[in-house]
């Protein structure tokens, strides 16, 4: 399996309508929860921010590893951004992704989609009957989704890889990430954070899918271009959509959440198939 092939694919996608020659980042910010880029076309992008994959960052020295081009950003080409994806910097791969998503933004602005439609303002766990389906899997503790699930007497599992950010009533239905063979391939609802596009775990669970499963990836990772899930079974992406560049970035550099941008400077998008007459 071809590493980070859903971001590859991605990338040669956006590259076939954009000229990304003279495309630079204008502005970049890292916050607690998320991190966020502006680039010269003035789109923006977000990522999550993978705290928990940087336990040696507690020390000068060590978060200078973590992020060695700090005071650097401003003006960097957003192909060496792109480039920045495949290495193993994980702090540079979410820059990278950010600006992946703010491309995406610009492919649409040129190039509207014909075969998908984007739903802005619009919460994908509110586009999910939970009810329709016999067995659910959720990958993360997508909080929202696992208490739509509880409320429904669902038949579910959750699988997370730090399982104190559960709560109690959520514990009984948790399966360690290892016991994905056990559970994934019986789910006709996956519903998957889009932190796995960061990690690149989520191959891995599309391949042990079942066909016909419904599946949302969702998340400020999962806000590009959709083509490259689709061809991998994914059926819906729940993203956010920046709308005020700036105004966002000055929020989540100051340790901002959905609840204090959403509405104003950025937006849920939903993103799905156009369904077939």
């Amino acid at each position: 399996m071809e590493r980070l092939s859903i971001l590859r694919d991605s990338i040669r996608q956006a590259e076939t309508v954009l000229d990304l020659d003279g495309v630079t980042v204008e502005r970049a910010a890292f916050g607690l929860f998320f991190s966020g880029v502006k680039l010269s076309t003035g789109h923006g992008g977000l990522c999550f921010t993978p705290v928990k994959e940087m336990p040696e960052a507690v020390c000068c020295p060590s978060s200078a590893r973590a992020m060695p081009l700090s005071g650097r950003l401003r003006g960097r080409p957003a192909r060496a951004c792109l480039e920045d994806i495949f290495c193993d910097n994980i702090l540079r791969r979410t820059l990278g992704i950010a600006a992946l998503n703010a491309l995406s933004m610009a492919v649409w602005e040129k190039s509207p989609p014909r075969d998908y439609e984007i739903l802005t303002g619009a919460d994908a766990f509110d586009e999910l009957d939970v009810t329709r389906y016999r067995k659910t899997v959720v990958v993360g503790a997508l909080a929202p989704m696992l208490k739509k699930l509880i409320a429904a007497g669902a038949d579910f599992h959750v699988m997370e890889q730090d399982p104190r950010t559960l709560k109690e009533r959520e514990m009984p239905y948790y399966l360690p990430p290892e016991r994905a063979a056990e559970c994934v391939p019986d789910a006709d609802l996956l519903v998957i954070t889009g932190v796995t596009i960061l990690n690149d775990t989520l191959p891995g669970l599309l391949e042990l899918a079942k066909p016909g499963a419904e599946i949302l990836v969702t998340g400020p990772t999962a806000s590009m271009l959709p083509d490259a899930f689709f061809a991998r079974g994914v059926t819906m992406l729940g993203g956010i959509q920046v709308t005020k560049p700036d105004a966002l970035l000055d929020i989540i550099s100051e340790g901002g959440s959905g609840y204090h941008f959403f509405g104003k400077s950025a937006e849920r998008t939903v993103i799905r198939r156009k369904a077939v007459l």
